[in-house]
């Protein structure tokens, strides 16, 4: 955090790293809440809200260039209620005021985002993102805008309920239900959102659409399930899949000394990253990797996926169990200095042996490819490198592990980047999801350790036995939970319970689903909304159906409702999907590819779960369930329960005990007769097995 000799204003007792960054800045900062809202509403002042996160590039200029600029700051507090937002803390807020943007710009939105507010309904009169100090490319000056925004609001101060009003109704015509159309839509399925995607794929380069190239790993995961059921090399779900996983691994999205995925690419060919890296890019990432290591046997996917379980446990979990949320892209002023080398710093550290090998892995004979230093990119495999230098492949990774180690210590004598330290109950859900996936693909229960510990601390720290907080840092638990909080903890449990049964873990994510239900649920339709209906009043309740950056919610709540209740015997939850996917499925028609983690809840009903339950002693059930979980099955839940295991809900606890070991098949409504022993599990097993799909 960074020193100042100014007095703090009013976001120095945050727990936001963010908002704390900004408490010495001579702005009259306020956090949102009833103190600034009530002062803009009484004194008839219009709000400027600045919504940012503690690793956003240009929300670190734009405060250098403005905020810290006591002219600027001087107008900022005559002319308005000035207040900070942690869009990681306050997603509520980030969703309306970016839609909003959207609507009124009709271009997408962006950090830092920068709204001018009614002072009584907080309806937009403004809405941009980052703003140069001086007329800068086409922007405004931000002194000037100001005094624009200010004047904008006291000649139509008459107009302003009006104006509230209209956008009111704007935010709501973007709700699930509200398009109608009388055109005849075809069917919504995996393949009309691939084919949505097709037209978008780089074929070069991989990926979608153009620079900045984001990873999109809801894309990937749908595209991934399809080229499964495909089982052909030939189809465009495995050529988009496995050459955008390839560019992505080898390319500079992918930190090659300590693994781990920076935040997206400046350019078409993932050459120069944005350096920042974000807890849930990694935590969608990693399982990903894992499921296509799995499903086509490709190592370097698999080391991929280590690299970046290892990365999180090393640098983002804190020793209570949570995960943290992000790591800046800058370090003593400049994006990126922590993570590029000079050639000098490199022959200096490395030894001439070790030189030749980075040299040609990284194709550091070439012109330097940032500022005038390197960002790794492989242009070799280590293998093909250790070919070319006479080294078996055991040399080759041997020699590779060493390099890696040597460039990680010399990293480690820089000055970091910034950690933001709080711990945020959605995102680590998605990382306790990705954590035990990959722990159970890779046969890693360090993987599976470090997901439970983090599970153990949202128990501790954010859940009081019925309800979630939805962040936690330096001791201090607070603000309500979202939807996302809920669902994607419930999915990390639904994964937990797979690589390792805890009946704890169970009852919580029932606990979790059944808040879900009585606190979100819209008693106007099937859908959920992003707030609970104890949440303070906002200008806009979004019901969220797309994707962005993670999962739609509502998505996410309709696969661990339908696998919980599945599970469980729960026909409450099970009748919840169902009624959620009739609605918002055919919602998604314009562009079905945008609510690709509906799809994939959509296959799970369509296409049937199937769940399996082994019973027996803790050894043999392990050793039945392990080879299960090297195999990548979108539709298949695996749950090995120990024969001590007792207080079952009333369906598991039916899946009884026998006098050797047995598994329990179900697939949609229908099950098998239990498979007593080892030779009935084999057979089974072996009738059941994908045969090799693609190499």
């Amino acid at each position: 955090m960074r020193a100042s000799s100014r007095p703090t204003n009013r976001l120095g007792e945050e727990t936001s790293p963010y908002l704390l960054q900004h408490a010495c800045n001579p702005v009259d900062w306020y956090p949102w809440g009833a103190e600034a809202l009530e002062r803009a509403r009484s004194e008839d002042r219009p709000i400027l809200l600045s919504v940012g996160y503690s690793a956003c590039h240009w929300c670190h200029v734009m405060e250098r260039e403005s905020f810290e600029n006591d002219a600027i700051a001087n107008l900022m507090n005559t002319l308005f209620v000035n207040i900070k937002v942690d869009r990681e803390e306050r997603p509520d807020l980030d969703r309306i005021y970016q839609l909003a943007h959207q609507l009124l710009t009709r271009r997408p939105g962006g950090w830092p985002l920068t709204a001018f507010l009614t002072p009584t309904d907080h309806a937009p009169l403004f809405v941009g993102t980052y703003f140069p100090a001086e007329p800068h490319h086409d922007l405004p000056g931000f002194g000037d805008l100001l005094q624009q925004v200010a004047q904008h609001y006291t000649n139509n101060r008459s107009q302003m309920g009006d104006h509230a009003n209209a956008i009111r109704q704007a935010l709501q015509q973007t709700e699930p239900g509200h398009q109608h159309t009388t055109e005849p839509a075809d069917p919504i399925t995996l393949e009309t959102a691939a084919r949505q995607l097709e037209d978008e794929f780089d074929a070069v380069h991989g990926g979608f659409g153009n620079a900045p190239k984001f990873p999109h790993p809801t894309h990937l995961s749908l595209l991934l399930r399809l080229a499964w059921s495909q089982k052909s090399a030939q189809g465009s779900a495995y050529q988009m899949t496995i050459k955008t996983l390839g560019k992505m691994a080898s390319g500079g999205l992918c930190d090659h000394v300590t693994g781990g995925f920076y935040r997206y690419a400046v350019d078409d060919q993932w050459r120069i990253p944005h350096f920042e890296k974000m807890l849930y890019d990694n935590a969608q990432l990693l399982p990903i990797f894992a499921d296509a290591h799995a499903l086509w046997g490709r190592e370097d996917f698999g080391n991929v996926a280590r690299g970046t379980a290892t990365w999180v446990m090393n640098e983002m979990q804190s020793v209570e169990g949570g995960y943290f949320s992000t790591m800046d892209a800058d370090s003593e002023g400049e994006e990126g200095r922590y993570y590029v080398w000079d050639e000098t710093e490199l022959k200096d550290v490395l030894s001439p042996k070790e030189w030749c090998f980075a040299s040609a892995l990284f194709g550091l004979t070439k012109t330097p490819n940032f500022e005038g230093q390197w960002h790794f990119n492989q242009v070799m495999t280590p293998a093909e490198v250790g070919k070319t230098l006479n080294l078996c492949a055991a040399q080759a990774e041997q020699l590779w592990h060493e390099i890696r180690e040597t460039l990680r210590l010399r990293r480690d004598t820089r000055i970091r980047p910034d950690r933001d330290e709080k711990i945020l109950t959605a995102w680590n859900g998605l990382m306790v999801a990705g954590m035990a996936r990959a722990g159970r693909r890779l046969g890693e229960p360090r993987f599976v350790d470090s997901a439970q510990a983090a599970v153990d601390f949202i128990t501790e720290q954010l859940w009081d036995g019925q309800r979630l907080l939805a962040t936690a840092r330096a001791g201090k638990a607070h603000l309500n939970a979202y939807l996302d909080d809920y669902v994607y903890l419930a999915n990390g449990l639904l994964e937990l319970l797979q690589a390792r049964w805890r009946t704890q873990d169970l009852y919580l994510a029932c606990q979790l689903l059944d808040a879900v239900l009585t606190h979100f649920r819209d008693a106007g339709s099937h859908a959920f909304y992003f707030t609970s209906d104890d949440h303070e009043t906002l200008l806009h309740r979004p019901r969220p159906l797309m994707d962005d950056a993670i999962p739609s919610g509502n998505a996410v709540a309709a696969r661990v409702l339908f696998a919980f209740g599945h599970l469980t015997g729960n026909e409450h939850y099970v009748v919840a999907a169902e009624q959620l996917l009739r609605e918002l499925v055919p919602a998604c028609t314009h562009y079905p590819a945008g609510a690709s983690a509906l799809l994939e809840a959509e296959d799970d009903l369509s296409g049937e779960l199937e769940i399996i339950v082994i019973r027996g002693k803790a050894d043999t059930i392990m050793r039945w369930a392990a080879p299960l979980h090297r195999e990548y099955h979108p539709r298949r839940l695996i749950f090995a329960i120990d024969e001590n295991t007792n207080n079952l809900p009333t369906l598991l606890a039916t899946r009884s005990i026998q006098a050797e070991p047995v598994a329990y098949v179900c697939r949609g409504f229908e099950c098998k007769a239990p498979l007593i022993g080892e030779h009935a599990f084999q057979t089974w097993q072996r009738s059941t097995a994908d045969p090799a799909t693609h190499s």
